[in-house]
């Protein structure tokens, strides 16, 4: 298969990610949106390293994978002290929350 193809690809996951994002108010398909915008990018960085022959790409989409899986757990805990306290998992409730 052409590594272009899998740019196209990366390029369409990163466009729904982020119209994901942009339209939708629940917390957690917002953070679904932004994993799929950050698989995205992995999988760019894999084919642009695959294309020059290097294992760069790769090594930095392990790391952007590490960073995702410890964005998740904060974001998912921050979602439950959310839900908790609102009985609703919308963005626009989170940001009633005062101290």
């Amino acid at each position: 298969m052409n590594p272009v193809n899998y740019l196209y690809l990366a390029a369409l996951l990163f466009g729904i990610g982020a119209v994901g994002v942009l339209i939708r108010r629940n917390a957690i398909v917002l953070f679904m949106c932004v994993e799929l915008m950050l698989n995205a990018c992995n999988l760019a960085f894999v084919t642009f390293s695959r294309m020059h022959g290097n294992l760069d790409g790769q090594i930095i989409a392990f790391f952007t994978m590490v960073v995702a899986a410890a964005e998740v757990v904060v974001g998912l805990a921050i979602i439950v002290s959310v839900f908790r306290a609102r009985h609703s998992a919308s963005v626009d409730d989170a940001s009633l929350m005062k101290l």
